[in-house]
């Protein structure tokens, strides 16, 4: 928090390293959001470099009230709900999808990690995009329900209850599956 607070510091006054050093700090998180909410790495790449591009333009008059990464993740997410809306987004089937990367040397490992990745992402797909948005801020971005509640701008009991309808419905998938 102090780190981000110094770099915002250091932005303001012109320093573009800074925004190099936040972008570098946040957008491998980010871009997982990004890609678990829109299922299209390509998308999500756009999603990710829009956010950054309209930050570093508004880094100026920028006063945030929380934490640096939570509006971050907040921009994404309100971008994906533009593209949702704009272009009615369609998903991408998984057979055109990317490949998911695994941290594994072992070939073996990586096809058993990449086919669990690519069952869980369809299974995310089918998934109200209420319910995603939650599961997904919650396990990926690791925010809090009341910090989830306070984004979305929902009570905290309607959060949490997406989150467990949405996990009882993963869980259903996954089983037909």
């Amino acid at each position: 928090m102090l780190e981000d607070k110094r770099l915002l510091g250091q932005l303001k006054r012109g320093d573009k390293e800074a925004l190099c050093q936040i972008y570098m700090e946040y957008k491998d998180n980010l871009l997982t959001i990004a890609t678990s909410l829109l299922h299209d790495p390509s998308a999500a790449e756009d999603v990710l470099h829009d956010v950054f591009v309209s930050f570093a333009a508004v880094v100026g008059s920028l006063r945030l009230r929380g934490s640096l990464r939570n509006y971050l993740v907040a921009s994404i997410v309100n971008r994906v709900r533009d593209v949702y809306r704009r272009k009615k987004h369609h998903l991408v089937e998984l057979d055109e999808a990317g490949p998911v990367a695994s941290g594994s040397e072992d070939p073996g490992q990586a096809a058993v990690v990449g086919e669990e990745a690519r069952r869980l992402t369809g299974a995310l797909a089918q998934l109200p995009s209420d319910q995603r948005e939650t599961i997904v801020l919650h396990l990926n971005a690791g925010m809090k329900f009341k910090e989830i509640a306070q984004m979305q701008g929902i009570p905290i009991s309607t959060v949490q209850g997406r989150y467990r309808y949405g996990l009882g419905k993963l869980r259903t998938i996954l089983k037909e599956r």
